[in-house]
């Protein structure tokens, strides 16, 4: 690499002539979507001890991860339709309005709409700092941006809970909101005001919002988010096979439009290059869910440790997935094949290694496991970005960026709801004795890594891309 390549990939070129500024205006977005989910966690208790509402709190999860995903994937063609200014404005807005909702409910049912509308501004927020970063940076800046974004998200595993617990421990959980609502409004007003250099109305959008997709799309992570909620053995594979039916239904309808479509062109298509690329983040998201959803319950049981040092065990997993995103960050173009078909590779090591370890131990080993886990995704997801926008059609560019996080977070739904099935078919809903966390611990795991072979085939594809051609036509070479 040359040295007027490596001024050009540096840090300090990426802090230059305004870059600055836009960073931090997309991170304060994200850490808005990213530190939510834990943020809430913590408050469960507190709000459950005031307000009631206890068969109803996975919901307070599966509506914001619902109104995420449907957020996500209309964020793409509203930005190019009005604008990314507007469409940023307008999702922090309805974040702060749902933070606000949820700090003035007086029951769970009010609760949960606060909650639906939070997840339709985080996930807007969180789908368009992707769009932001593919309009706004040069290709040559987008490991370094997404780096930042990583240590951003390890950030949040601990500063997360850190706010929710100030709140709890003062006894005023409804502060955890308001503390968000004015931080939203406040990035409202610095989005309007300091976001005007972007581009709108280059395409010729047809028809208007497609309001029916949407509920489409949303209908499909219901039925599956239900399934992984009140799992049995009957009601829940119903469930997930409906869901998946209506997301296959919405894919298709997707489809049939050009100018107003939500996703890019062919998506989970193992045989295009953009649709190997969300086939993989799909598979890989939803078969890496287990150990988050399962882990600590399970660590605590097998292995009598406590609730806290099994959270930062599975902390340990962001953290290395922050530290391989910074280290591997300034690689050049060339190697992204290499480094995302490793870090697949390594994925996958790690849920093998979680499939012995967490039925069997020790709590060292689960530890090291986890930062595998999280050093193969920090090592591949900071160039799937560069790769999938270097070789997507031009109008899908802004497409495969939002439909990234979209399509994790649809991995993360499913994923969730498979591994609730596999728990409880393994007797974990009528037991949790060590003989049968055992189990769970196995079956969870082995389950998955089915998941886990689609996303190698699917990440094989997307590296083997020739980008020239795949600009021309698209197609796996």
């Amino acid at each position: 690499m040359s040295k007027a390549e490596q001024a050009v990939l540096g840090w300090g070129d990426l802090l230059r002539s305004g870059h600055f500024a836009r960073l931090a205006l997309i991170c304060t977005g994200v850490w808005l979507h990213a530190a939510d989910a834990l943020m809430v966690a913590t408050l469960i208790p507190s709000i459950l001890a005031d307000i009631g509402g206890a068969a109803l709190v996975a919901w307070t999860i599966a509506l914001y991860e619902i109104g995420s995903i449907a957020a996500g994937a209309a964020s793409a063609l509203l930005s190019l339709r009005y604008g990314l200014q507007r469409v940023m404005t307008l999702a922090a807005l309805l974040y702060g309005a749902g933070c606000i909702i949820s700090a003035l409910a007086p029951d769970m049912p009010v609760m949960l709409a606060g909650r639906l509308f939070q997840g339709l501004g985080g996930g807007g927020l969180m789908a368009l700092a992707f769009v932001a970063i593919n309009r706004l940076f040069p290709r040559e800046h987008m490991p370094r941006v997404m780096a930042v974004l990583s240590i951003l998200w390890g950030a949040s595993a601990f500063s997360g809970p850190l706010v929710g617990g100030v709140f709890a421990e003062l006894g005023i959980w409804r502060g955890g909101f308001w503390f968000f609502a004015i931080q939203a409004f406040a990035l409202s007003v610095w989005i309007f005001l300091g976001l005007r250099d972007q581009k709108r109305g280059e395409e010729n959008h047809e028809g208007r919002i497609p309001v029916w997709r949407l509920l489409v799309l949303s209908s499909g992570v219901v039925c599956i988010a239900a399934a992984g909620i009140e799992v049995s053995p009957i009601r829940s594979p119903l469930l997930v096979v409906l869901g998946t039916a209506v997301l296959v239904v919405f894919l298709r309808m997707d489809s049939r439009r050009h100018a107003n479509r939500l996703l890019p062109l062919r998506p989970l298509d193992p045989r295009h290059g953009v649709g190997a690329a969300l086939l993989m983040i799909f598979c890989f998201t939803a078969s890496t869910i287990a150990i988050s959803a399962y882990g600590p319950v399970l660590m605590v049981i097998l292995f009598d440790t406590s609730a806290l040092v099994a959270g930062y065990i599975l902390a340990l997993s962001a953290i290395s997935w922050t530290v391989a995103a910074v280290v591997t960050s300034g690689a050049p173009e060339r190697r992204d094949p290499w480094l995302i078909m490793t870090g697949m590779i390594v994925l996958t090591v790690s849920i093998v290694g979680f499939l012995y370890a967490i039925p069997n131990g020790p709590l060292p080993l689960i530890a090291v496991i986890a930062v595998i886990e999280g050093a193969g995704f920090g090592m591949a997801w900071t160039f799937i970005l560069r790769r999938a926008t270097a070789i997507a059609a031009e109008e899908d560019k802004d497409r495969i960026a939002s439909a990234m996080p979209t399509i994790q977070r649809l991995g993360y739904a499913v994923g969730a709801a498979y591994a609730g099935i596999l728990a409880n078919a393994a007797g974990f809903a009528d037991d949790t004795v060590p003989e049968i966390a055992r189990s769970v611990g196995f079956w969870i795991f082995a389950g998955t890594l089915p998941f886990a072979a689609v996303g190698l085939a699917a990440a094989w594809a997307f590296v083997r891309v020739d980008t020239t051609a795949a600009r021309q036509g698209g197609s796996v070479a």
